[in-house]
């Protein structure tokens, strides 16, 4: 059988976010947005990630995934930690980010990269203060917080286009692949 994009549950309820401390609810938020964008791959064959939907752009769903890989590791890791890590796909000299060099036959291998390289994001911050702070490659003092905020705005601004990129794909809107609406997703809010 071949490989399609598996699918996803929100493991964070956004409405169980309301009243839990700061890190809680950072932490929360971007668990909800990296959920979302692995549910709008859900049930897609590798073909269907790697097709450009929305003339004239060039992104494609799995362009997302491995950008959003490349994004993490750079702030995360490379910024934040201090990590002399490589790229995951391709870097920010490059200016693309990993949204170009797609190929479908590589889309299982760029899910599983990009689970395990949020995995390496979380355990980067796991233990820091959201006040810690460190010089960005520009020469800017930024905190983890900081990041954090950043990462929930880039997910959500890329959600948003992996909206579109769906619903031109097959027609599927909403949170998952179903087309159902996932009332807990928010809770009761």
């Amino acid at each position: 059988m071949a490989w399609t994009a598996p699918p996803v549950e929100h493991t964070t309820q956004l409405g169980d976010l309301g009243t839990v401390t700061e890190r809680h609810m950072l932490e929360g938020w971007l668990s909800w947005h990296r959920e979302t964008l692995l549910a709008k791959c859900a049930g897609l064959e590798p073909a269907q990630m790697v097709q450009t939907t929305v003339e004239p752009s060039n992104l494609t769903l799995l362009g997302l995934i491995r950008h959003m890989a490349e994004v993490e590791r750079w702030w995360f890791r490379r910024s934040f930690a201090g990590e002399a890590v490589g790229n995951v796909f391709t870097g920010p000299s490059d200016g693309d980010e990993g949204l170009d060099g797609v190929c479908a036959d590589d889309a299982e291998r760029d899910f599983g990269l990009f689970r395990t390289e949020v995995g390496a994001c979380d355990e980067a911050a796991a233990g820091h203060d959201l006040d810690e702070t460190f010089m960005s490659s520009r020469g800017v003092l930024l905190s983890l917080r900081w990041v954090y905020v950043l990462m929930i705005q880039e997910y959500a601004r890329h959600n948003g286009h992996a909206d579109f990129l769906r619903e031109r794909t097959d027609g599927t809107t909403g949170d998952c692949a179903t087309n159902a609406v996932v009332e807990d997703s928010y809770g009761k809010l």
